[in-house]
Formats: C-alpha cells, structure tokens, sequence
C-alpha cells in the first residue's frame, strides 16, 4: 500500500479537508474518498512522509532498480503469469518507494484499458525510448518476456560500460586532487615563512625568479583567497552554463572523441554503446531506420548523433546502412565493416552483437592502459611540482651563501 496526500471537499459540509491515506494507487485512492463522501480535489503520492512529484523520480531511481524490474518480469511473464499479476509481484518486492509509486501507477494505467509500453511512455524520465520502443516491439510480438530480457542485458552491459569508463578517471582525479591539496598548503603555509625569512635582506639581494613567482603566487592566495574563490565558483558556473548550449556541446564532444589518452578510451564506449543498442533492438524486430533515430538519442555525443542524422537520410535514400558510415570520421572502421557482413549475410543483429562484444572487451583493454600509463605520468608531474617548490624554497640559500651573505 502506497501513502497519498489529498485535499478534498467534505460533501456534508462543504469544507476542504486535508489528509492523507492509504491505498495501492490514485485511483483507489480516490475510490476510498468518495466512499466516505468526500469529493477529490487534489491527491499526491507521498515519498517518505513528503510530497514528491513524478517529475523528480529520475534522481531516485537507480540504473540497477530499473535492471530488476526488467529481469523480474521478464522472469514472471516467461513463467505465464499474466502482466497485472506481475506487475503487482514485482511492486511488492520493490524496495524503492519512488519506484514502487511509478508501477503502481502503470498498474492503473493498465487497469483502464492503456498498453504497457503506453504506460510506462508516461514516465519519460524513469524509462527511456528504447525501453518504450523494446516493450512495444514485444508487445507487437508477443515476445514481451524476451523484450524485457534483452533490455535488462542491455541495461547491463551499459551501466558496466559507464562503470568502466568512469573507474578508469577516478585514479588520475584523486592524484590531481591530492597534488593540488599539497601544493595549496605549501603555498599557504611554507611559502609565507620563506618570505618572512628572506625579508630583512638587502636590496642587493635579489631572489632568484622562480621564488619570486611562488611568492607572488602565494601572496595572492594568502590575501585574495576568497576573490579566487568566488572567481573559480563563477568560472565553474558559466563553464557548466556553456557545455550545455549547442556550441559548448559541440566542443566538450570533441574533446572527448580525439582527446589525448582518454579519447580512444571514449570513442570505443560509444561504438560499444551503439553496437549493443542496435543489436538489441533490431533483434526486437525494430525497423530500422526506427532503429537509427533511437539509437543516435542514446550515444550522447552531437557528432554521433549527427552522423546518425545524416546516415537516416541516406537509408531512406535506398543506401545500405555500411555504405553511409563508410568512411565517417565519427565511427571506427570496423563498424561498416560488420554491418557490411550482416547485411549480406542477412545477420545484422549477430553482427552488431560481436561488435559490442569486442569494443566492450577493447573498452577493458584501454582502461588498463590508461592505468598503466598515468601512474607514471602522474608521478613525473608530482616529482616536477615538488622540485619547482623546493628549488623555491633553496634556491635563495645557495645563492646568498655564495655571495656571502649571512642568511
């Protein structure tokens, strides 16, 4: 049973009551009311003892909550049990309330007479267009079991593709965030007492320039620490502003794509990507320039994208789909060449699925890569910024002492 907020008006005495109560979805929810004569008004699921609106549920549903769903029913429908009853199943094994308010509700919507894929289309920010598109295929088919199946593989094998990509940044971001929290402090602390000791010197001495750059450095951390702040918030807040309009997009894609280090890592997961979205879903019986449109909303790349764009022109044109990616700056070249053995073959889905398979593989391969180069890298550029803050620091000693001058 779900919890709901309502405002309703008392049909006795015509106030507005406020509560709430329990019932398994809106509509019961609302049959409960009248039952005691009350008139709806407004009624809310509750999340926790608060109001939460459907449009937030993104934040609180998790990639593997949605994996679950997926691999319950596909597990309950393929055993015969009718979609109502598995759907009501898989809502009480739910540990997410968010979630569990969003099946509720697609149970509801299904009760009056709406399609699965129609339901779940509601919840455009829970479930995606392909998760709508393979529902829909299966629902056309008859094979909704094996739709959710090959969604929940899907989902799968995308969130480990993530997964991967974002363990191989996390190693080179903790040194970089170590070395800038060390650096921070010895410019904030040992740099003032360098100054201080040098400070009673003679004009005639005169400090070598790559202390006096750490000094000027430190001063302006020491003194104007909070106008670096409030101008790094600001840059940080226009940068974010900016990656999010089309030429920003554009760039921050680029970067990625052709990057040095990460950006073969990059362009092997969205071959990864849309060679498994592809496979799953032209094994649903998707059409396929259908196939096209949604995959080139799942890459999350413009270039991508706008290949696909481009690539859906021609197939309508009369072109196979190898020969429009055929020399396309924006696909490795072994994405043709695959297509171009499925479509005469005529096991395009097979050959997408090896595809995947071997950028997922490759996907590894470079994540060790990347491990192996940027420990060294990280620890030359440790060893530099240390020597450049001692040479600082000593510097001016070695010099004073040949001169002859008292330290």
């Amino acid at each position: 049973m779900l919890s709901y907020k309502y405002t309703a008006r008392d049909a006795a005495t015509g106030k507005k009551v406020s509560a709430e109560v329990q019932a398994s979805s809106e509509q019961a929810a609302a049959k409960l009311l009248r039952d005691q004569g009350l008139s709806p008004i407004e009624i809310k699921p509750m999340v926790g003892g608060l109001g939460n609106p459907l449009s937030k549920f993104k934040n609180r549903i998790r990639a593997k909550d949605k994996i679950l769903f997926s691999r319950q029913m596909s597990t309950l429908l393929n055993a015969g049990l009718p979609l109502l009853q598995s759907l009501r199943t898989v809502a009480n094994q739910t540990q997410n309330k968010a979630f569990k308010i969003v099946i509720m509700e697609v149970i509801s919507d299904i009760e009056a007479g709406s399609a699965l894929s129609v339901a779940l289309g509601k919840y455009p920010n829970v479930f995606n267009k392909i998760y709508i598109s393979l529902v829909a295929a299966g629902e056309v088919s008859g094979t909704l079991d094996k739709s959710l199946e090959r969604l929940a593989t899907q989902q799968e094998k995308d969130a480990e593709l993530i997964s991967k990509v974002r363990g191989a940044m996390v190693y080179p971001i903790i040194v970089l965030v170590v070395m800038g929290a060390v650096v921070t402090f010895m410019l904030v602390t040992v740099m003032p007492q360098v100054k201080e000791l040098y400070a009673g010197l003679g004009s005639g001495a005169q400090l070598p320039l790559v202390t006096r750059a750490m000094l000027l450095i430190s001063d302006m951390m020491t003194k104007y620490w909070y106008i670096l702040v409030i101008v790094a918030i600001i840059g940080g807040f226009f940068f974010s502003r900016w990656a999010r309009t089309l030429g920003g997009k554009r760039v921050v894609d680029r970067v990625k794509m052709h990057g040095p280090l990460l950006g073969p890592l990059f362009m092997k997961m969205y071959m990864a990507r849309f060679a498994r979205t592809g496979a799953t879903l032209v094994s649903s019986g998707v059409p396929l320039i259908q196939v096209l449109e949604i995959t080139s909303d799942s890459i999350n790349n413009f270039h991508i994208e706008a290949s696909l764009h481009r690539a859906i022109e021609k197939v309508k044109g009369g072109k196979a789909l190898s020969e429009t990616l055929t020399n396309d700056p924006n696909f490795l070249t072994l994405v043709p060449d695959m297509l171009r053995i499925g479509e005469q073959s005529g096991a395009i889905e097979q050959m997408l699925a090896k595809t995947a398979d071997y950028y997922e593989k490759e996907v590894d391969n470079q994540v060790k890569t990347i491990s192996t180069i940027i420990e060294p890298i990280m620890m030359v550029l440790l060893g530099v910024i240390a020597f450049i803050i001692v040479a600082a620091v000593l510097l001016p000693i070695y010099s004073l002492a040949g001169k002859g001058i008292s330290v």
